[in-house]
């Protein structure tokens, strides 16, 4: 309490040029026993009180003595705003602000205050002690009740007037409290039973000035701690899922009461906004608005409609985003929650401008494909694919010699098909031949012609070489690498001086030929193992070009089986498919054979297969010798010989996938290499397509 809340205002003063006569009149009028005294600005000079006069009247002076003479010059003073409990010894107390009196406190104040205080206090502690939940007893030191509040009556079924004054033994008659007041011990949790109820009991003397006057209870009934803490599990279980709910969604979450105040916002919220929960928690959506923080607000509107409201919102930090706000009433109808779910139309329309993007660049490269005519007649889907086409298309425009290099089965003689039939020769003949697939004492009639009679077999008018056939077209040189060495020189002339001599021919021949080599074999290293000559090597390498095995765009196995089943399906006038789970182990397998082993595996699987839908294919291991290639048509004693026929076949065909040329096969499977042409030829297996 502060002086200015019990002090007199604007008192009764006297001037120190009045006498005792003077004050001993104002003192009788207005019926006080003392008073300040002050100088004409109202500054506080002095003290006098009733005292002064008797002394004065005791010792016989004169009651015209002046009051500067006897007052009390040393008086203590105080403040308004100072604490009234630094002031309860003085028994008349000047208040003084700014140098000016402007009021007094006595102790008839100090009494009426203190008086009034202990009222409200008791009052107060009365009015919490019945509002305590729990129940409370406060007996004296001998044991009779004295403070009994509602919770207790509502414990024991009892009032207040009926127990107060009385000993606590008269309702509870187990009840040791009244001991407590003799040991001054403090005991905590005791049970007590009551009406076949458990009580749980807190019981603590009461002291004043070191000496116990009574004793205190405090009382739960545990009936009701246990609902309370059932209710209390079974909220913080519904919070705690709550809030996994709200924070597992993807979509942004913002939740205010019914007056728009933000009670809490999600993770996505934070993270499609940027908008902290700290920088919104408490605020008022008008608030926010007001500030820039959004543009708008749906809660707003939702509280101005009470229905759903969806707008676009712009956010500070520059997000776009789209939010749909629910209103969600009490049973009586009241707005109590407004749920706002937010989405980032900023992610979504550059989602929609990247997809757009990719759309019209795939427009534009299937629309370049048509024009090339390669969309339907060749799979290309993976990247590195389209960067080779590419590359084949820009090459097409120029006459450069290219080497295709690659492993065995990855489409080589496709990529010159491709080339020559966008080149500035497409209207001319594409020659193939394969080095590796013609013995070498034929070869070099087979490049470049015979004249007649240049050796016993030789036809009368001889032969034109297939750079004589190819003139003025494209020659596509499969198998490079295998080309002898003998004829390594001579075709390294002809590239030289673009012209041929026939076999036992002596006169040069003109021709002009756009030269494509192939191979899979490393032709640097054979260079450097004097197998191949460097100085064709360079000739072969002017533009080279890559092809990717089958694992590195195993992206197109998907399309490249389709279009092998379609094939099939034309072919034998069927309507088979690959189930899912083909598919699935198909993009497993890691292809060393590459396009044409896939080729293999799907037609093998096609011709084996007796139903519509193909539910799985037989894949080589790794390291298996084609000697223990297996037959996986039906087998009966009475079809031996076609059965070992299709092992036959099947074996030929599964050794040149693998090894990419007749005499890598031969070598495996124990034969010559006329034998596997041979057999090659008479099972329909072509070796031109074995180098794709």
């Amino acid at each position: 309490m502060k002086v200015r809340d019990i002090m007199t205002a604007h008192p009764v003063t006297l001037t120190a040029e009045q006498t005792l006569k003077d004050a001993a009149r104002v003192f009788i009028e207005n019926r006080i026993d003392g008073a300040p005294v002050v100088n004409e600005h109202g500054e506080l000079e002095g003290l006098i009180t009733k005292f002064h006069i008797l002394c004065a009247a005791m010792n016989g002076d004169s009651m015209e003595r002046k009051l500067s003479e006897v007052m009390d010059r040393q008086v203590t003073c105080a403040t308004p705003d100072q604490d009234l409990e630094e002031m309860l010894n003085v028994g008349r107390l000047p208040v003084v602000e700014n140098g000016q009196l402007v009021g007094i406190v006595t102790r008839s104040d100090l009494a009426t205050a203190y008086y009034y205080s202990s009222r409200d206090l008791k009052l107060e502690l009365e009015a919490i002690i019945s509002s305590v939940h729990n129940g409370i007893v406060t007996v004296d030191e001998l044991g009779n009740v004295r403070i009994f509040n509602a919770a207790a009556e509502k414990i024991f079924g009892v009032t207040s007037d009926e127990v107060v004054g009385k000993p606590l033994t008269t309702i509870l008659p187990q009840s040791t409290l009244a001991e407590i007041v003799q040991t001054g011990r403090t005991e905590y949790s005791q049970k007590v039973t009551y009406n076949n109820r458990t009580l749980i009991s807190n019981r603590t003397p009461i002291s004043v000035n070191g000496r116990i006057i009574g004793a205190v209870a405090v009382i739960q009934d545990t009936s009701e701690l246990e609902d309370i803490s059932q209710e209390l599990k079974a909220t913080r279980e519904l919070k705690e899922e709550l809030d996994a709910i709200i924070n597992s969604s993807f979509d942004g979450i913002y939740v205010t009461d019914g007056q728009g105040i933000t009670l809490r916002i999600n993770d996505a919220y934070s993270r499609i906004t940027g908008i902290k929960e700290e920088e919104v928690l408490g605020k008022s959506m008008a608030q926010l608005v007001q500030e820039g923080v959004y543009d708008q607000s749906a809660t707003m509107l939702v509280m101005e409609r009470l229905e759903p409201v969806t707008i676009s919102q712009e956010v500070r930090t520059g997000k776009s985003i789209l939010v749909t706000g629910n209103p969600v009433f009490d049973k009586q109808g009241n707005l109590i929650r407004v749920v706002t779910n937010v989405r980032d139309i900023t992610e979504l329309n550059s989602l929609r401008r990247q997809l757009e993007h990719a759309t019209s660049l795939r427009q534009q490269y299937e629309e370049q494909l048509s024009r090339y005519k390669l969309l339907d007649k060749y799979v290309i889907r993976s990247q590195k694919s389209r960067d080779m086409i590419e590359l084949i298309l820009r090459l097409g425009q120029v006459d450069s010699t290219v080497l295709i290099q690659g492993e065995s089965g990855v489409g080589k003689e496709i990529v010159a098909e491709i080339l020559h039939s966008n080149s500035l020769r497409k209207d001319k003949p594409l020659v193939r031949i394969n080095c590796g697939a013609i013995p070498e004492s034929l070869l070099e009639s087979e490049l470049f012609g015979y004249e007649a009679g240049a050796f016993t077999g030789a036809k009368k008018g001889g032969k034109m070489g297939i750079f004589e056939i190819a003139h003025n077209g494209t020659l596509f040189l499969d198998e490079i690498g295998e080309l002898p060495l003998q004829l390594q020189a001579k075709l390294l002339r002809v590239i030289q001086q673009k012209e041929i001599t026939r076999v036992g021919g002596t006169t040069p021949i003109k021709v002009d030929v756009r030269l494509i080599a192939a191979t899979n074999r490393d032709l640097r290293d054979m260079v450097n193992k004097k197998l191949f000559r460097e100085d064709l090597f360079y000739r072969l390498n002017v533009v080279p070009v890559n092809v990717p095995p089958l694992r590195e765009r195993k992206d197109e196995i998907p399309a490249l089986a389709a279009h092998f089943m379609h094939r099939l399906n034309k072919k034998y006038k069927l309507n088979k498919r690959l189930d899912g789970s083909v598919i699935n182990k198909l993009m497993e397998y890691d292809w060393p054979g590459n396009v044409r082993e896939l080729e293999n595996v799907i037609e093998r699987a096609f011709v084996t297969s007796p139903g519509d839908v193909i539910i799985d294919v037989i894949l080589p291991n790794d390291g298996t010798d084609v000697a223990h290639a297996r037959y996986v048509g039906p087998l009966t004693e009475k079809r031996l010989k076609p059965a070992v026929e299709a092992l036959e076949k099947q074996m030929i065909y599964h050794a040149l996938s693998r090894y990419g040329s007749t005499r890598k096969a031969a070598a495996a499977l124990g034969v010559s290499q006329p034998t596997v042409i041979r057999k090659a030829a008479r099972y329909g297996i072509q070796i031109r397509e074995m180098d794709r």
